[in-house]
């Protein structure tokens, strides 16, 4: 099964495409519309300053039992 996503404007039931994407000429399949996400509330700079502090070694390399973990070894 292969998808396929564009952007499209809908103008009084008309679906319109967005962008420069070729649709084939005939095709069945599903639509789905997704609402439009609601604006978040922007967060404030420094919101949880002084709640946890980053450790010295945050930047450090990680063990090598940790890197093979994700390596898949």
């Amino acid at each position: 099964m292969s998808f396929l996503t564009v952007e499209v404007e809908i103008d009084h039931g008309h679906v319109l495409l967005k962008g420069a994407e070729r649709l084939p000429e005939k095709a069945s399949g599903l639509l789905t519309i997704l609402p439009p996400a609601p604006l978040a509330q922007l967060r404030p700079i420094g919101l949880a300053r002084g709640q946890f502090t980053v450790p010295d070694d945050f930047n450090a390399p990680l063990p090598e039992e940790v890197l093979q973990t994700f390596e898949g070894q």
